[in-house]
């Protein structure tokens, strides 16, 4: 976390706060500003390039689909924080979700079971990772890229039992299915709307209380009011759209029913999808660990300057190991999820994208990779700006030219971010704030 980020003061009024916030984006703090205006414009530019891109389903679809991805980077967060890097995260989460399926399909194992030991094999591969950079000390690079590669194996064994033969494990458990799938309620969706705005004021509240209690400056009250209505309007926006029937097929259809014919209605597909409120979960829970507890401040420590941490006591080692456990421990549910959203457990649906997209994820979302600063939400910001761009460009772009089209543009937005944080960082050290 940025020295400028944590200690500027803050006015009294809207405009104090506004000079302010100017002031730490002209000494290189800005924080997720380019990841939140480019998913707002490519946004607004696929809507314009492309009107279906913003239909009722494509939107579900795109929140399903990134839901995976998004908690891979979740936990590469706490990796990239230390100035570390994880290239097994796809294919550990492919190991992961291999467990699951194999001991639910092959041993008939029920779903608590099956997704108890895909998260205690994502504990298990953290810490085998986490002990090798720590104590061992093969940089990380090194020891994640060998369990890339050797993971493709892994995943590949546990799906073919062993018998060599290349496939795919379809997941045969309603729950699992419907973990990614299934829809809440209308009435849910609005409750979790009112938890979430609730839940934000305060967290919001709290802070500027404490600060003012200590004797430091706070948020003034009207920028907490604008910001936490600017989060009911978002989250209220969001439930209002998904409770719309989003079903492709809205008319009745004649079906043959056992010998007659029988005009069948087509069921409504329209709900927030239970996958919504459990990445918010998790973004709550992170981020109350790294901003409310002495072990976050210790992983920020680690990350701007371990040889200070070292000396100040803080056990580096450990730290180092427990963001890897982490990062594993994430990528087992990001597994799981994606094996959610297709149904089935494939090496195919493990590849180089899925960590690519996860690293690009937080990366783009404002998570240096030079660690010290970072936030659990860049996962989320960046997550959805990399689905829209694959999204967008898949509806846009049609053929054999496609996909060559996302990885281009993938690869130029990765690089745009990967700029403005290195100079982000040249400015904020010239200012004598790095």
């Amino acid at each position: 976390m940025s020295v400028l980020a944590s200690t500027a003061p803050v006015g009294n009024g809207i405009a104090d706060y506004a000079r302010n916030y100017v002031s730490r984006l002209r000494g290189g703090d800005m924080g997720s500003l380019p990841a939140v205006t480019g998913l707002i414009v490519l946004i607004v530019l696929f809507r314009i390039l492309q009107p279906s891109f913003g239909g009722l389903y494509n939107t579900a679809v795109l929140l399903t689909e990134g839901a995976g991805p998004i908690v891979i980077a979740m936990g590469l967060v706490f990796v990239l924080l230390l100035g570390e890097i994880d290239l097994s995260a796809g294919y550990a989460a492919g190991v992961c979700a291999a467990v699951m399926v194999r001991v639910m399909v092959g041993y008939n194992a029920p779903w608590p079971v099956s997704i108890g030991l895909a998260l205690l094999t994502g504990v298990v591969i953290g810490v085998l990772i986490g002990l090798l950079r720590a104590k061992v000390r093969i940089p990380s690079f090194v020891v994640t890229l060998a369990f890339f590669l050797a993971f493709q194996g892994v995943v590949l064994y546990i799906l073919n039992n062993g018998k060599g033969q290349q496939g795919n494990v379809t997941v045969t458990d309603n729950v699992v299915n419907g973990i990614d799938n299934a829809q809440m309620p209308t009435w849910g969706g609005w409750l979790f709307a009112v938890i979430c705005v609730a839940l934000y004021l305060a967290v919001k509240l709290s802070a500027a209380l404490s600060r003012r209690r200590a004797g430091l400056h706070a948020e003034p009250t009207s920028v907490i009011a604008l910001k936490v209505i600017g989060v009911a309007v978002l989250v209220c926006g969001m439930v209002y759209v998904l409770n719309k029937n989003r079903a492709i097929i809205k008319t009745s259809s004649i079906e043959n029913v056992n010998g007659q014919l029988v005009r069948v209605a087509p069921q409504p597909l329209q709900g927030v999808p239970w996958v919504i409120p459990m990445v918010v979960a998790f973004l709550v829970l992170w981020t109350f660990i790294l901003t409310r507890t002495r072990y976050g401040r210790h992983v920020y420590a680690v990350g701007g300057n371990e040889e200070a941490s070292r000396r100040a006591g803080i056990p580096v080692d450990r730290i180092r190991i427990s963001v890897f456990v982490i990062s594993s421990f994430m990528a087992a549910i990001g597994g799981i999820l994606i094996a959610s959203n297709v149904k089935s457990v494939s090496v195919d649906n493990y590849g180089g994208n899925t960590l690519l997209l996860a690293v690009g994820a937080a990366v783009i979302g404002g998570t240096s990779l030079f660690g010290g600063k970072g936030r659990v939400i860049d996962a989320i910001i960046g997550g959805l700006v990399v689905e829209v761009i694959y999204n967008g460009m898949s509806d846009l772009v049609k053929g054999t030219n496609g996909s060559a089209v996302q990885y281009i543009v993938t690869g130029l937005v990765l690089m745009l971010a990967a700029a403005i944080d290195a100079l982000s960082r040249r400015r904020a050290g010239a200012a004598g704030l790095g």
